[in-house]
């Protein structure tokens, strides 16, 4: 277990050490080392203020994608879940729509915008929704989890179809762009507004991923070994809730990352989600970042929205999944 960990963490810090210089525009060592010294450059600037920032963002949430979707694919029994299965990513665009189809409610706080905050409020909403239509004496119904999800996804999507008729043509773009998902943030203030609700989201999910190990195996054998089944559902469900409303809030519904890591890590490291859960946080940030400096790259000076490189890698990827599990 401790050499598999170690591989992951390599490839996430080479990723981190590499993709900051990858991009259109080359940057040189002493530029680099000039910004350090107070010496201010473009080349500099573009480095530490652009390129680093992303990367760092593109790890963070990449990594949070993978986890949430590792733990609820082991949580409700299903290879083909991910983080947005739950209706999270809908009630964070129909908040994220909202606040930029009606200007007067920008509201600005520190780090956040009123963009981050409606999201947040969107996903949270549509969180304690589904839970409250699962909840059942003795537990959660997993179940019912996943068809409440759908069904406040849908919810969701109609409001942004009527908001869609009625907003401003410029909002539909700005929005459209926001829904392509992309980590083009400058500076660091907006990772600090990621941070108070991703932390804990992951550490609820970390916390009980030795019981997930149990719980794969079946309710009924995780309660024979003493585990508080319903509580650990309770628990990864918000905790996932939070990393994911956190994640898109800040860059948008980015999809097929959390669908396909946590597959990838079982497939090269086996089903101990000790070792899943942290080779997901690694492999997913390093995809997600690699799939950033692509997207910067293949068409520049033009820049893609980092989903649209995830949503063509990752969509074959699922139907193949698919196939397999109709095969069986």
């Amino acid at each position: 277990m401790k050499k598999t960990v170690l591989l992951y963490a390599f490839l996430f810090m080479a990723v981190f050490v590499a993709a900051p210089w990858i991009g259109p525009e080359r940057v040189a060592l002493h530029h680099v080392s000039d910004f350090l010294k107070g010496i201010s450059s473009p080349e500099g600037n573009i480095f530490w203020l652009q390129r680093l920032p992303r990367v760092l963002l593109g790890l963070l949430s990449g990594g949070a994608l993978a986890v949430v979707g590792a733990a609820f694919q082991v949580l409700f029994r299903n290879p083909l879940v991910e983080p947005f299965t739950l209706g999270v990513s809908g009630g964070a665009s129909l908040g994220a729509f909202t606040a930029i189809a009606v200007p007067s409610l920008w509201i600005g706080w520190g780090p956040f915008s009123s963009l981050q905050l409606f999201a947040v409020t969107g996903a949270f909403l549509s969180l304690f929704l589904i839970y409250r239509l699962a909840r059942r004496r003795g537990g959660v119904s997993v179940t019912t989890l996943l068809l409440a999800g759908v069904t406040i996804s849908i919810i969701c999507g109609g409001g942004i179809l009527l908001l869609t008729y009625l907003a401003h043509p410029n909002a539909l773009v700005i929005f459209q762009r926001w829904m392509m998902g992309g980590i083009d943030v400058i500076g660091y203030r907006e990772m600090i507004s990621l941070l108070p609700l991703l932390l804990p989201g992951l550490a609820m999910i970390g916390w009980h991923a030795r019981a997930l190990n149990h719980i794969a195996l079946g309710e009924g054998m995780a309660l024979g070994q003493g585990v508080d089944v319903p509580r650990v559902q309770r628990d990864i469900f918000i905790g996932g809730g939070l990393a994911t409303a956190s994640v898109v809030s800040l860059v948008g519904p980015i999809g097929f990352v959390g669908l396909i890591v946590p597959h990838a890590v079982r497939r090269l490291s086996g089903y101990d989600q000790r070792t899943v859960v942290i080779g997901s946080f690694c492999l997913g940030g390093s995809a997600l970042a690699a799939c950033d400096a692509l997207a910067r790259t293949l068409l520049a000076p033009t820049e893609l929205p980092v989903g649209i490189i995830t949503a063509l890698v990752g969509g074959p990827i699922f139907i193949h999944l698919l196939i397999r599990r109709l095969g069986k």
